[in-house]
């Protein structure tokens, strides 16, 4: 696994743009070395602004978007067009603006779905749309190119949260997450092991209350106790914060 780096921009809006960019420098260097790219979306304020901030670049069609497989790190388990979908975010925020393959769009299932409200069935099957994708055999998922992933204020990643079930989970990439201590209580989400077979994993995040999870993060915490700790690619991770959220790290500004 990589070492964190820590880059540190003046402001939220300034990180959204700059990760907008850096966003489409990899995925057009993969698609060029390879034709295809793979990217896990997030949700929140954060990763929405990133996905706004790319359908608004004029470098946004140097991507073929046709070529991007969109994944999604995890999902409120909400019916289908919910504004509170991670889905329904990314849609609005750039994927229903941009000439996306609808076949390589690949969502968590909804409540109103094939699986009815059975949040450990969309888990199962996520998991078997993963393994059913898997680029090598070392793990039951694609070694996905670039991994967006928001931070809590209590070192929250996807939505596995702080010594819960999921956080403790070796096995499987996906979980159904019950009892979540943020609305909405049921979740689906990739498990950490899932999260590590990415080539780059992106943790972003801004604003003062995060602060002290980010630099306890970077500062060696534990998985168990601080999940985003645990975030990490093969070849790089990258923690794209603004001032405050970075104020506890030592880090390149940008």
């Amino acid at each position: 696994m990589s070492r964190p780096e820590a880059i540190i921009h003046r402001d939220g809006e300034l990180l959204a743009a700059a990760t907008a960019a850096r966003l489409v420098t990899a995925i057009v260097d993969t698609q060029a070395a390879r034709g295809a790219a793979s990217v896990v979306l997030t949700g929140g304020r954060t990763g929405t602004a990133v996905l706004e901030q790319l359908r608004a670049a004029p470098a946004r069609d140097a991507v073929d978007w046709s070529r991007v497989d969109f994944y999604w790190g995890d999902e409120r388990f909400l019916p289908s067009g919910h504004p509170d979908r991670n889905e329904t975010q990314a849609r609005v925020a750039l994927l229903d603006h941009v000439a996306v393959d609808p076949d390589r769009v690949y969502a968590m299932a909804a409540p109103d779905g094939e699986f009815g409200d059975d949040p450990e069935a969309a888990a199962a099957a996520y998991a078997e749309l993963l393994a059913a994708r898997a680029t090598d055999d070392t793990y039951p998922a694609p070694v996905f190119d670039v991994c967006l992933l928001g931070v809590g204020e209590e070192g929250h990643t996807a939505s596995v949260f702080p010594d819960s079930p999921a956080v403790h989970e070796t096995g499987r990439s996906v979980v159904a997450v019950r009892d979540c201590p943020k609305p909405p209580p049921i979740r689906v989400s990739l498990t950490l092991p899932a999260i590590r077979n990415s080539a780059q994993v992106w943790l972003m995040t801004t604003g003062e209350a995060k602060a002290e999870a980010v630099a306890a993060a970077l500062g060696g915490a534990s998985e168990v106790a601080l999940p985003a700790a645990g975030a990490r690619g093969r070849r790089r991770t990258l923690w794209l914060l603004d001032r405050t959220a970075g104020s506890g790290v030592p880090a390149h500004s940008a």
